[in-house]
Protein backbone atom coordinates (compact mmCIF):
# COMPACT_ATOMS: atom_id res chain seq x y z
CA UNK A 1 0.00 0.00 0.00
CA UNK A 2 1.30 3.53 -0.75
CA UNK A 3 2.70 5.64 1.57
CA UNK A 4 -0.20 7.83 1.03
CA UNK A 5 -2.96 5.78 1.61
CA UNK A 6 -1.36 4.83 4.87
CA UNK A 7 -1.27 8.57 6.09
CA UNK A 8 -4.92 8.83 5.06
CA UNK A 9 -6.09 5.82 7.08
CA UNK A 10 -4.05 7.17 9.99
CA UNK A 11 -5.76 10.54 9.77
CA UNK A 12 -8.90 8.39 9.57
CA UNK A 13 -7.99 6.70 12.91
CA UNK A 14 -8.06 10.23 14.85
CA UNK A 15 -11.65 11.34 13.77
CA UNK A 16 -13.75 9.36 16.54
CA UNK A 17 -11.78 11.50 19.02
CA UNK A 18 -13.48 14.73 17.74
CA UNK A 19 -16.77 13.61 18.36
CA UNK A 20 -18.20 13.09 21.55
CA UNK A 21 -19.54 10.44 23.50
CA UNK A 22 -22.97 11.77 23.48
CA UNK A 23 -25.88 9.61 21.64
CA UNK A 24 -27.81 12.04 19.69
CA UNK A 25 -31.08 11.26 19.29
CA UNK A 26 -31.73 12.60 15.81
CA UNK A 27 -29.03 13.86 13.43
CA UNK A 28 -28.44 17.69 14.07
CA UNK A 29 -30.74 17.42 17.31
CA UNK A 30 -30.16 18.04 20.59
CA UNK A 31 -27.08 16.49 22.74
CA UNK A 32 -25.57 15.59 18.77
CA UNK A 33 -24.68 19.47 18.63
CA UNK A 34 -22.28 19.48 20.47
CA UNK A 35 -20.72 17.00 18.71
CA UNK A 36 -17.74 18.53 16.19
CA UNK A 37 -18.54 15.40 13.36
CA UNK A 38 -21.80 14.49 12.00
CA UNK A 39 -20.37 12.24 9.76
CA UNK A 40 -17.61 10.17 8.17
CA UNK A 41 -17.81 9.21 4.66
CA UNK A 42 -15.29 6.86 2.92
CA UNK A 43 -15.30 4.95 -0.38
CA UNK A 44 -13.59 3.94 -3.37
CA UNK A 45 -14.14 6.03 -6.64
CA UNK A 46 -13.22 5.48 -10.21
CA UNK A 47 -10.79 8.03 -10.97
CA UNK A 48 -10.97 9.73 -14.51
CA UNK A 49 -13.56 8.22 -15.53
CA UNK A 50 -14.47 8.40 -19.70
CA UNK A 51 -17.28 10.89 -21.19
CA UNK A 52 -18.22 12.51 -17.93
CA UNK A 53 -18.37 16.46 -16.98
CA UNK A 54 -14.46 16.50 -18.11
CA UNK A 55 -15.20 14.68 -21.30
CA UNK A 56 -12.03 12.41 -21.94
CA UNK A 57 -10.34 9.86 -19.97
CA UNK A 58 -5.93 9.78 -19.44
CA UNK A 59 -5.33 8.88 -15.44
CA UNK A 60 -6.16 5.22 -14.35
CA UNK A 61 -6.92 3.79 -11.26
CA UNK A 62 -9.07 4.10 -8.31
CA UNK A 63 -9.43 6.81 -5.55
CA UNK A 64 -9.77 6.01 -1.88
CA UNK A 65 -11.49 8.76 -0.52
CA UNK A 66 -12.65 10.21 3.07
CA UNK A 67 -14.58 12.67 4.15
CA UNK A 68 -15.81 14.55 7.33
CA UNK A 69 -19.39 16.54 7.53
CA UNK A 70 -19.50 19.02 10.57
CA UNK A 71 -22.13 19.74 12.67
CA UNK A 72 -21.82 23.60 12.74
CA UNK A 73 -22.86 26.06 11.72
CA UNK A 74 -25.78 23.84 10.01
CA UNK A 75 -27.47 26.00 8.37
CA UNK A 76 -31.25 25.52 7.38
CA UNK A 77 -31.46 26.29 3.14
CA UNK A 78 -34.29 25.56 1.54
CA UNK A 79 -35.77 22.77 2.94
CA UNK A 80 -31.99 21.00 3.57
CA UNK A 81 -29.08 21.52 5.49
CA UNK A 82 -25.93 23.33 4.39
CA UNK A 83 -22.80 22.20 6.55
CA UNK A 84 -18.89 22.22 5.96
CA UNK A 85 -16.83 19.41 4.62
CA UNK A 86 -13.24 18.61 4.91
CA UNK A 87 -12.53 15.05 2.69
CA UNK A 88 -9.29 13.40 1.30
CA UNK A 89 -9.37 11.27 -2.16
CA UNK A 90 -6.11 9.53 -2.76
CA UNK A 91 -5.24 7.53 -6.25
CA UNK A 92 -3.77 4.54 -6.28
CA UNK A 93 -1.63 4.79 -9.47
CA UNK A 94 -0.03 7.51 -8.60
CA UNK A 95 -2.27 9.79 -10.63
CA UNK A 96 -3.94 13.06 -9.20
CA UNK A 97 -5.05 13.33 -5.52
CA UNK A 98 -6.79 15.85 -3.73
CA UNK A 99 -7.44 17.83 -0.01
CA UNK A 100 -10.93 19.79 -0.20
CA UNK A 101 -13.01 21.55 1.80
CA UNK A 102 -16.11 23.53 1.60
CA UNK A 103 -20.00 22.98 2.10
CA UNK A 104 -22.32 19.94 1.08
CA UNK A 105 -25.83 21.14 1.26
CA UNK A 106 -28.44 18.07 2.24
CA UNK A 107 -31.85 17.26 1.38
CA UNK A 108 -33.25 14.00 3.25
CA UNK A 109 -37.03 12.92 2.85
CA UNK A 110 -38.66 11.16 5.86
CA UNK A 111 -38.05 7.39 3.41
CA UNK A 112 -34.63 7.44 3.88
CA UNK A 113 -33.52 8.97 0.48
CA UNK A 114 -31.44 11.49 0.70
CA UNK A 115 -29.72 14.33 -2.24
CA UNK A 116 -26.53 16.48 -1.62
CA UNK A 117 -24.63 18.88 -3.64
CA UNK A 118 -20.66 19.75 -2.57
CA UNK A 119 -19.36 23.27 -3.61
CA UNK A 120 -15.96 23.84 -2.44
CA UNK A 121 -12.16 24.85 -3.29
CA UNK A 122 -9.79 21.20 -4.16
CA UNK A 123 -5.56 21.58 -3.71
CA UNK A 124 -4.23 18.37 -5.63
CA UNK A 125 -0.65 17.01 -6.36
CA UNK A 126 -1.56 16.69 -10.36
CA UNK A 127 0.11 18.46 -13.27
CA UNK A 128 -0.30 21.65 -14.04
CA UNK A 129 0.69 21.51 -17.58
CA UNK A 130 1.59 17.96 -18.89
CA UNK A 131 2.68 17.80 -22.21
CA UNK A 132 5.53 15.41 -22.00
CA UNK A 133 3.07 12.83 -20.18
CA UNK A 134 -0.02 11.71 -22.35
CA UNK A 135 -1.62 9.61 -19.31
CA UNK A 136 -2.13 12.28 -16.90
CA UNK A 137 -4.73 15.56 -16.89
CA UNK A 138 -3.30 19.32 -17.23
CA UNK A 139 -5.19 21.35 -14.44
CA UNK A 140 -3.83 24.51 -15.26
CA UNK A 141 -3.43 25.49 -11.88
CA UNK A 142 -3.21 24.19 -8.08
CA UNK A 143 -6.15 25.10 -6.42
CA UNK A 144 -9.40 23.68 -8.17
CA UNK A 145 -13.19 24.39 -7.59
CA UNK A 146 -14.78 21.16 -6.84
CA UNK A 147 -18.60 20.33 -7.47
CA UNK A 148 -19.91 16.89 -5.88
CA UNK A 149 -23.81 15.47 -6.62
CA UNK A 150 -24.57 12.54 -4.28
CA UNK A 151 -27.39 10.57 -3.71
CA UNK A 152 -28.18 8.31 -0.64
CA UNK A 153 -30.24 5.89 1.33
CA UNK A 154 -30.00 6.19 5.18
CA UNK A 155 -30.45 2.14 6.28
CA UNK A 156 -30.37 3.04 10.13
CA UNK A 157 -30.30 6.09 11.75
CA UNK A 158 -26.33 5.63 11.47
CA UNK A 159 -25.39 3.98 8.74
CA UNK A 160 -25.87 5.21 4.87
CA UNK A 161 -24.97 4.23 1.01
CA UNK A 162 -24.19 7.16 -1.04
CA UNK A 163 -23.76 7.33 -4.77
CA UNK A 164 -21.30 10.34 -5.47
CA UNK A 165 -20.24 12.00 -8.35
CA UNK A 166 -17.23 14.78 -8.17
CA UNK A 167 -15.74 17.41 -10.52
CA UNK A 168 -12.82 19.51 -10.19
CA UNK A 169 -11.46 22.01 -12.43
CA UNK A 170 -10.28 25.68 -12.30
CA UNK A 171 -13.19 26.74 -14.19
CA UNK A 172 -11.04 27.94 -17.25
CA UNK A 173 -9.67 30.69 -14.45
CA UNK A 174 -6.42 29.36 -16.22
CA UNK A 175 -5.00 26.98 -18.79
CA UNK A 176 -5.25 24.66 -19.68
CA UNK A 177 -8.27 23.00 -17.79
CA UNK A 178 -9.15 19.51 -18.70
CA UNK A 179 -10.78 18.77 -15.09
CA UNK A 180 -11.37 15.71 -13.64
CA UNK A 181 -14.08 13.77 -12.40
CA UNK A 182 -14.27 10.87 -9.73
CA UNK A 183 -17.72 8.66 -9.47
CA UNK A 184 -17.63 6.10 -7.44
CA UNK A 185 -20.01 4.33 -3.71
CA UNK A 186 -19.09 5.46 -0.04
CA UNK A 187 -20.56 4.46 3.50
CA UNK A 188 -21.60 7.27 6.23
CA UNK A 189 -21.28 6.40 9.56
CA UNK A 190 -22.99 9.18 11.56
CA UNK A 191 -22.55 10.13 15.47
Amino acid sequence: MPSRLHRVFLALCCVPALASAAEPDEPGQGAAQQNVVSELRVGVLAHDPDNLWSGFRRESGVDVSAEIVFYRPGLPILWGKLRPNLGVSVNDRGGTSQVYAGALWELEGSSGLFFAAGLGASIHDGRLESRSRKDLKELGSRVLIRTAFELGYSITHRHRLIATFAHVSNANLASPNQGLDTVGVRYGFRF
